[in-house]
């Protein structure tokens, strides 16, 4: 990306309190930041499933939902989310919606990287073919929401931990926006 990225900081009641490189706040001791989660469907209802690329520095070539990122300083969250979506599948967007606006989680991958988010999770649709950035994701599917619910709760160890908590806590929207 042509823009150093960071992430902003934030306290415990979600406060902003700083910003920090984005690549060297994800350490083994990640401070708490702003970022969000996106599952996008297609006009079927098929959800983008990804695959993370292998150099990236949590959770390599690891399943997850459609696109994640961090909003920068003075963006709004919706414009983070048309952004990121342009830049990892190339991708234009529409209706997004708030599916899960609380989420918050902390996870550590098997390298001892930590993500430490107040994460809103959304959806939206896809209204334009995929230019995957294949420096961000090795590979993709668009898959059946329930053939998905099914595959992440019979094998939860095959996705990012994220993805599982996010499915857990937003099925019932996420069903709502897939059959819209």
């Amino acid at each position: 990306m042509s823009i150093q990225e960071h992430v902003i900081l934030v306290n415990d009641q979600g406060m902003v309190i700083g910003t920090q490189e984005k690549y060297a706040a994800h350490t083994a001791h990640t401070p708490l930041h702003l970022a969000f989660s996106s599952w996008l469907f297609n006009a079927r209802g098929e959800c983008l499933v990804t695959r993370r690329a292998l150099s990236k520095k949590a959770w390599p070539g690891v399943w997850t939902n459609s696109v994640c990122g961090h909003p920068q300083s003075g963006e709004k969250t919706e414009q983070a989310i048309i952004r990121r979506c342009r830049f990892e599948v190339g991708a234009e967007i529409a209706n997004i919606t708030p599916i899960a606006s609380e989420f918050r989680y902390r996870e550590a991958d098997p390298s001892g990287i930590v993500e430490n988010e107040i994460c809103p999770v959304f959806a939206a649709r896809v209204t334009s073919e995929l230019h995957i950035n294949h420096d961000e994701v090795m590979e993709y599917e668009w898959v059946e929401l329930e053939a998905l619910f099914r595959a992440l709760d019979a094998a939860p160890w095959s996705f990012s931990p994220w993805m599982v908590q996010e499915a857990t806590v937003a099925r019932d929207a996420l069903r709502a926006f897939a059959a819209q």
